[in-house]
């Protein structure tokens, strides 16, 4: 893959592994619909880190009021990796495809005067996955 170039790759989740131990609840949400998920995989060198969280902190609450977001991480690597992942959660594909096409784009492509700062990642792969199963912490 060249640099700097995103490729989408659909994943379905299938088999007795996926989400082993949910104890039968699926990734349907309240209308029915099964939530997707984007994990935006990317290469930071390490003298990019600070600049690339510091970016993301800028925007923080940027994508919490799109239609359809149900869920933003984004994963620091600790060890052995110059990769972050950046975890969304969609209530389906058309949410995510049109905050790509409107707030993430707007964001992206930069704003007023002079030019659009250098990305902090080298590198972008997005993968794309259906939420099958689920668990969550029983109430005690």
């Amino acid at each position: 893959m060249r640099k700097g170039r995103t490729r989408d790759r659909q994943i379905r989740g299938t088999g007795a592994g996926a989400g082993a131990g949910a104890a039968g609840r699926t990734g349907l949400g309240q209308d029915g619909v099964m939530s997707v998920v984007k994990i935006n995989v990317l290469t930071v060198p390490a003298e990019q880190r600070e600049v690339l969280e510091k970016r993301f902190a800028s925007r923080a609450h940027a994508v919490e009021n799109s239609d359809g977001f149900e869920w933003f991480e984004l994963l620091r690597p600790v060890e052995g990796t110059d990769t972050y992942l950046v975890y969304t959660r969609w209530r389906d594909e058309e949410s995510f495809q049109a905050w790509m096409e409107g707030p993430m784009k707007s964001a992206h492509q930069g704003g007023g005067e002079g030019e659009r700062p250098k990305p902090a990642a080298s590198g972008s792969t997005l993968w794309s996955f259906e939420v099958v199963q689920q668990a969550a912490p029983k109430k005690a």
